[in-house]
């Protein structure tokens, strides 16, 4: 089977299993990398080693994340089972030591500056329904005008990642606020547009996170994503019950959530340290 036959199947079968495009994509472009490292190496036949040996090339040589040694797994693995049909190599049975990173977190005095010193009344609604409803960058592009339920007070959230759908609070601030930029920008489809109309670009929305982070003196090294760790730790500090921040978040696992149980200053904040007893 040639190469371009093998990645045309691949795509094929992802989609008809009902993957979403931005994982048929991500798959595509590690079976490409694969593919092409097999043709560099002229390998006529793929062993167990050569299989390792391109994990191993992944690792070292690359040095490819827990997220990205997770993908060429799982890409090597549905080529096997859902394109070849044949049975998994045992070499691909492999558990991954995930490594444990702690969100950098923006406080609530953080945000109102982030968003006080954005000017642009569409930078602002972006950073706020961000952070309002602990959206994640893509959720955000995607919401169409009829997401926003003013009645309910909630925001539709279709389709994110995983395939699911689920509902997000429509705060009073953020409400009070589209309303103004709907007046002013009188969006189409999407909620948020760019200047031709059509989908807002994930560059635009990470530019006005720099500008904003810049203007405001922020020194923390924190990204758009950010916002998101934001809501959920804050949440936490008031007491949520971390099950309906799962929810909100839209986690399939809640030892996902549970991350930020490590930054949030809800229990931290009531143990006393031992040096405040000190007579110093």
């Amino acid at each position: 089977m040639k190469k371009q036959e093998i990645i045309s199947r691949f795509i094929k079968q992802a989609r008809i299993e009902n993957y979403s495009e931005a994982t048929v994509k991500n798959y595509a472009s590690a079976l490409k990398l694969f593919l092409q490292w097999l043709s560099e190496l002229k390998v006529n036949k793929i062993s167990d080693d050569v299989i390792q040996n391109y994990l191993y090339y992944c690792k070292q040589d690359k040095a490819y994340s827990f997220s990205s040694m997770k993908q060429v797994l799982a890409t090597i693995r549905f080529l096997y089972g859902k394109v070849f049909h044949q049975s998994i190599p045992k070499v691909l049975d492999i558990k991954l030591r995930k490594p444990v990173y702690l969100p950098t977190v923006l406080s609530a005095k953080d945000i109102s500056r982030l968003i006080c010193v954005t000017n642009n009344l569409k930078h602002k609604i972006i950073l706020l329904l961000i952070y309002s409803g602990g959206l994640r960058l893509g959720e955000l592009l995607d919401l169409r005008i009829g997401d926003i339920d003013s009645e309910s007070m909630k925001i539709h959230i279709r389709q994110a990642k995983g395939k699911k759908d689920r509902y997000i609070m429509l705060s009073e601030k953020t409400l009070s606020m589209l309303r103004d930029y709907y007046k002013k920008y009188q969006p189409h489809d999407f909620l948020i547009e760019g200047q031709k109309g059509g989908k807002y670009s994930p560059t635009s929305v990470q530019s006005v996170f720099k500008t904003a982070l810049k203007k405001s003196g922020i020194k923390k090294n924190v990204t758009v994503h950010s916002l998101r760790h934001s809501f959920a730790t804050h949440l936490l500090d008031e007491g949520t019950d971390i099950r309906y921040i799962q929810e909100l978040l839209g986690h399939k696992r809640l030892e996902t959530t549970q991350i930020y149980t490590h930054v949030s200053s809800h229990s931290i904040n009531k143990i006393k340290s031992p040096a405040d007893k000190l007579d110093i």
